[in-house]
């Protein structure tokens, strides 16, 4: 088997999708630390769990079909790339596009090789001596290999690289220090962020709840699940204000039971929450006739509240008198209705 190298048959260009704004010799003169020979070539920069992608664009300079195989060899471990191509044969004089796909751990500054101060060698971060390499007609004759290097640099994602010049951002060193202050301080200016949904009822940690409904003046009971308690504790100044009225019993019964409010409804008795007073017109002079005729008109303070669930069993009656006795008149009387759908 004879390999022709005298007229390359195809040529390889490298494109990273992600350039890395500093290298290792480049900047200043302590910057360069870690490896003080030249980086020369293309460069792909790699940010633990995020993948990271190089275009390889080749291209058959020949005047006959060519079959390409394509192989990535380096000094970092196998699993971190692999390769997609379009096919495995090239027309003459065409282009074809091949991906390599590259993806570092997200636990990789985490792991114990990272992490543990008996290892001898230090993390590698930087990988200078990586190959792509392209056979034609492998196993022929005419087989051919072209090689076209590149590196690759494992760095931490680091936003406070966008706060500095632009002088700064090109020496390594400065990004790689930059990153311990945002480890130490970035957690609690997100927290800051954030510290609105830890006021927030339903979305605060369940251990907050008490020190918010203790804020409302709520008291926390046992007898409501966590979502119950989230939805009373939220609305609880809402039910104080309009404590002692219609509005106020029916928006305290719809967030125990998650029945629909029905404020689309007209009629009150066919709402999934009716509150009826059976009042009628009463003694009325020159209208009332023999037999007929209803003194008072009804009984006086007196309302029916009716419940239309669901699901049978689904709402407790001892609790839901005991929220109309919290919450209605006390001269008030009323009558409890329960209509569990009928199964059939």
């Amino acid at each position: 088997m004879v390999q022709i190298r005298s007229a390359p048959a195809i040529s390889l260009l490298l494109t990273p999708m992600r350039i890395p704004e500093a290298v290792p010799s480049a900047g200043f003169a302590f910057a360069n630390q870690e490896n003080t020979n030249e980086v020369t070539g293309t460069s792909l920069l790699l940010h633990p769990g995020e993948p990271s992608e190089l275009i390889v664009q080749i291209k058959n300079l020949t005047q006959r079909n060519l079959q390409l195989e394509l192989m990535v060899e380096g000094d970092f471990p196998s699993e971190w790339c692999w390769v997609g191509t379009e096919g495995k044969e090239i027309r003459a004089g065409e282009q074809m596009d091949a991906v390599l796909y590259f993806q570092v751990p997200d636990t990789f500054f985490e792991s114990q090789e990272a992490i543990t101060p008996e290892k001898q060698e230090q993390l590698r971060l930087n990988f200078n001596n990586c190959q792509v390499l392209a056979y034609t007609d492998r196993g022929s004759e005419q087989e051919q290999i072209k090689e076209a290097n590149f590196n690759l640099y494992i760095r931490p994602w680091s936003a406070y690289m966008d706060f500095l010049p632009v002088l700064y951002r090109e020496v390594d060193f400065i990004g790689r220090f930059m990153k311990i202050f945002e480890q130490a301080y970035q957690p609690a200016i997100d927290s800051y962020a954030v510290m609105w949904a830890n006021l927030d009822p339903l979305t605060a940690p369940r251990a907050l709840l008490p020190f918010l409904a203790h804020w409302v003046g709520w008291p926390v009971e046992s007898i409501w699940n966590l979502p119950q308690q989230r939805r009373l504790i939220r609305r609880a100044v809402e039910i104080y204000r309009w404590r002692g009225t219609r509005k106020g019993l029916r928006l305290y019964l719809h967030l125990y039971t998650g029945l629909p409010l029905d404020e689309h409804l007209p009629n009150e008795a066919d709402k999934h929450i009716s509150i009826t007073e059976p009042f009628g017109d009463g003694f009325t002079l020159g209208e009332a006739e023999l037999g007929e005729a209803v003194l008072g008109g009804g009984q006086a303070y007196h309302f029916v509240v009716r419940l239309r669930p669901d699901r049978i069993n689904s709402v407790s009656e001892q609790l839901i008198r005991r929220i109309i006795d919290q919450e209605k008149p006390a001269f008030c009387t009323y009558e409890l209705f329960i209509d569990n759908p009928i199964i059939i």
